[in-house]
């Protein structure tokens, strides 16, 4: 697919991030309710949540870029995790970085 799952990032990353800040433009007026409207949209989020990790393709390869589509579209505390942890740990062994203890 040639995918990163880290929006932001590369030249094909998620356009359709299931997340209320990156579908809803900055400048809109709405309600708690109004959500719906832009959950619905044909056009890609306004907002791009740089940094964010979605869930990612399932077991069969396959990625559904849609709003929709929490599963795989939304990004996640717990998949963030383990690239903090590994970033971490590359720099505390790395000798081109100095260690921060």
């Amino acid at each position: 697919m040639k995918m990163s799952f880290l929006v932001g990032y590369g030249e094909n990353y998620p356009q359709y991030v299931h997340h209320r800040g990156a579908s809803i433009p900055a400048d809109a007026k709405t309600g708690c309710k109004d959500g719906w409207t832009w959950l619905e949209r044909k056009e890609p989020n306004p907002n791009v949540a740089t940094g964010a990790l979605v869930g990612g393709p399932f077991l069969n390869e396959t990625f559904v870029d849609d709003r929709n589509n929490s599963m795989q579209a939304e990004p996640t505390t717990y998949n963030g995790a383990v690239i903090v942890g590994l970033l971490s740990g590359l720099v505390t062994t790395s000798s081109a970085v100095p260690s921060f203890t």
